[in-house]
């Protein structure tokens, strides 16, 4: 059928006969080891990743934490949007709708880091897709030196899709000056991403769970190919290398499509499930990474809420899978929620989980980095699956009672209307009631603060990328960070290839 001039094959995604749901039900009670923290660190003093209610109201937050991970730059602009992408000397600040259209430069900002010590804004895109606000579709394909998003104004959009050359990094030139841009294409979504090979940009809503497949074989006229309803909530994803399986974040868990059909463009394309993982700690999955470790197929994938952490699978065999690993700090453990919920009341909707995350190189990965809300920056060694560690973080000052009008590209300031971290509501309730958590531990000096955000911490969610020793990324209310990881805890593997998957 043709849907606004474009040839469009649907299908609701149906699952194969030997599709099968894995239901992992372990909720860990064990934390990653804590970092060493060497000479120059400003560490934190409390539980590991916990930024406490004292600190928080004290101003001692707006100091930072710092270990073995130091700020060589910053380019805090009107803030970092929500997921930010990087290529070659260059990153691309997400956009957040509406604040960021009240910019001088609005829409997406191009920050050159020629120099890490003085990163700046030298430019902004400003298609439709950039001054919607582009959430968490923003990536780059190095591949074929490619740079897109869709618009979200708000959770959920579509519509408008922009893609930009980037081989000159500093002045993307944008391709599709038809489809996508002067007119809607037929698509939601809410996260996006590219296939390996750069030839599809796949769209992915939230609810009802519907995903897009976008050929941009010829990017200059982006067409979809194939749509469906994989479930009842989509998020994030990571694909395999040859493009032919797709880990797909649900609500709590993953499910697995096979996305082969799309990749070698079928004339009536299927996108059948293979298999779906369920868990009860994390209710709302971000994305995975898929890796290998001595040629064996696995993926990280990440609980963005709900105190899941990040977890490993063996998925050498996607309908027998095994459970490898689960990375959590002290504050994401059942037993320390109260502490959670005491210290985060009064920062708004988020606290403390991971959101983005990235590998040093996608077969067998030594240092794995990840976003974690308001705990900072996390970087872990990931060398040896079963004893993976944290070896530094950077959690940056707080930017205490900013305002839209200092902040308006950052999410944390459109949500500071809520003081409560309201997605562990449901995580919390569970350790309770599991006998983990006491109410009366949960009690403190900010339990009152229900509306009305003070952003005593930043928000951190978008992918921290490895470059040699440094890692960069952006922060809602901080912006741009070029950081330094200390050489006594990191050396960059020669074939370094930061993945996000």
């Amino acid at each position: 059928m043709a849907v606004l001039g474009v040839a469009m094959i649907a299908s609701v995604t149906a699952p194969t006969a030997s599709a099968a749901n894995h239901w992992f039900g372990d909720i860990s009670e064990k934390s990653v080891p804590r970092a060493d923290c060497g000479p120059g660190s400003l560490p934190e003093v409390g539980l590991q990743g916990d930024v406490s209610a004292e600190d928080r109201n004290s101003g001692r937050s707006r100091l930072g934490y710092r270990c073995n991970l130091t700020k060589l730059g910053n380019a805090r602009g009107a803030g970092g949007g929500i997921v930010s992408a990087s290529f070659d000397h260059c990153s691309y600040t997400g956009s957040l709708f509406p604040g960021n259209n009240v910019l001088r430069q609005p829409g997406v900002q191009v920050v050159s880091v020629a120099d890490p010590t003085r990163p700046r804004v030298v430019g902004s895109l400003t298609e439709p897709a950039m001054r919607g606000g582009t959430w968490e579709t923003l990536k780059v394909n190095p591949a074929r030196k490619l740079l897109a998003a869709t618009a979200v104004p708000l959770l959920w959009g579509g519509g408008f899709f922009s893609v930009y050359d980037i081989s000159d990094c500093e002045h993307p030139r944008l391709l599709n000056r038809g489809p996508g841009t002067t007119s809607p294409l037929p698509f939601t979504s809410h996260e996006g991403g590219f296939s390996p090979d750069g030839r599809t940009y796949w769209a992915s809503g939230v609810f009802p769970g519907h995903l897009t497949a976008i050929d941009i074989s010829n990017p200059a006229v982006p067409r979809v190919i194939w749509q469906g309803l994989h479930s009842f909530l989509g998020h994030g994803f990571g694909m395999s290398p040859d493009g032919n399986r797709m880990y797909l974040s649900n609500m709590a868990g993953i499910t697995i499509l096979d996305t082969s059909q799309v990749q070698r463009r079928a004339p009536y394309p299927q996108v059948p499930h293979v298999a779906a993982y369920l868990w009860p700690d994390g209710q709302l999955n971000q994305h995975s990474i898929p890796i290998t470790y001595r040629g064996r197929a696995h993926i990280f994938t990440a609980d963005e809420a709900g105190s899941g952490g990040v977890k490993l699978f063996d998925v050498g065999r996607a309908n027998q899978p095994r459970y490898v690993a689960q990375i959590k700090l002290e504050i994401n453990l059942p037993k320390n929620l109260d502490t959670n919920l005491r210290s985060a009341t009064g920062g708004s909707i988020f606290s403390s989980n991971p959101h983005y995350c990235a590998v040093d190189r996608p077969r067998d990965p030594t240092a794995l980095a990840c976003a974690w809300e308001s705990s900072g920056i996390r970087v872990f060694d990931v060398r040896n699956p079963n004893r993976i560690k944290e070896i530094a973080y950077y959690n940056p000052p707080a930017r205490k009672n900013s305002t839209v009008a200092d902040l308006p590209n950052s999410p944390h300031v459109l949500a500071s209307f809520l003081g409560v971290p309201a997605v562990d509501f449901l995580s919390l309730g569970m350790s309770i009631v599991n006998g983990k958590a006491r109410l009366d531990q949960m009690i403190g000096p900010r339990t009152g603060m229900v509306v009305g955000g003070d952003m005593s911490t930043d928000w951190c969610f978008s992918p921290p990328e490895f470059r040699g020793n440094q890692i960069w990324t952006t922060c809602a209310d901080g912006g741009f960070y070029a950081l330094a990881l200390s050489p006594q805890v990191y050396t960059p593997p020669p074939d370094q290839e930061s993945h996000i998957g």
